[in-house]
């Protein structure tokens, strides 16, 4: 049923896709991809960083798949300013790039989640749903290199306000992937009541989204974090 569609008295909602790569190659690959799945629709694609904020501000994309080495203004540079426009952007890095200092900038920035470009294209599918229902998608390489990170002093920020005991289990589950729906069915209680937990959660502990929550729980102790296989 593509999106539109009333089959069945159901109407189906595409998630739309903002795509940022300055290689044509890579944004046809996704093009293909993405138009092979009804549940999406690209919306746009940005060929360097300048036109991914600009697109980012005007078309208002439910998740961003952005590249970070980007010409005229770095994906870094691009995420922090999209955030800055609207903080409830998801953003997927999709890069080559796996040193240290683009992954932990990228997630300081406020990216969702970050994948290498050797990610199969089922997994970047699947990590696209995941970073649209609020949940961190990680690729197994970062995730390792998440795990060294969680033993090194931390430089997010700490709130002053401790979190009472439910925003401590829901944080807890936030860092297991898991979506409001499926922290509210867990814990009998409304999705509305686990949205408002979620956002004094981030605001308690000056955090940007879900996967920086995640890296402190992960730091706290709070959660494990499970790596697969590359």
């Amino acid at each position: 049923m593509h999106a539109g569609d009333t089959t069945g008295n159901v109407m189906v909602k595409a998630m739309k896709i903002l795509v940022c790569d300055d290689h044509a190659i890579v944004r046809i690959g996704l093009r293909a991809l993405l138009a092979g799945n009804p549940e999406m629709q690209l919306v746009g694609e940005a060929a360097d960083g300048e036109e991914a904020v600009a697109m980012a501000r005007k078309l208002k994309p439910d998740v961003i798949i952005m590249d970070l080495l980007l010409p005229r203004k770095d994906g870094v540079t691009a995420i922090t300013e999209i955030k800055k426009i609207n903080p409830d952007a998801r953003i997927l890095v999709l890069t080559s790039c796996s040193d240290d200092n683009h992954v932990f900038s990228s997630i300081k920035a406020g990216a969702s989640g970050y994948l290498l470009q050797d990610t199969p294209p089922e997994e970047l599918i699947q990590a696209i749903r995941d970073v649209y229902q609020g949940k961190s998608s990680l690729h197994p390489v970062i995730a390792r290199k998440v795990i060294q990170e969680l033993h090194q002093p931390s430089d997010l920020p700490h709130g002053g306000e401790p979190l009472s005991e439910r925003e401590v289990e829901v944080l807890q589950y936030v860092a297991q992937g898991m979506s409001n729906q499926d922290i509210a069915r867990t814990l009998v209680i409304k999705e509305g009541t686990v949205r408002i937990h979620v956002g004094n959660i981030l605001n308690k502990l000056q955090l940007a989204n879900r996967t920086q929550a995640t890296l402190y729980a992960l730091r706290k102790g709070l959660a494990q974090l499970e790596v697969g296989k590359d």
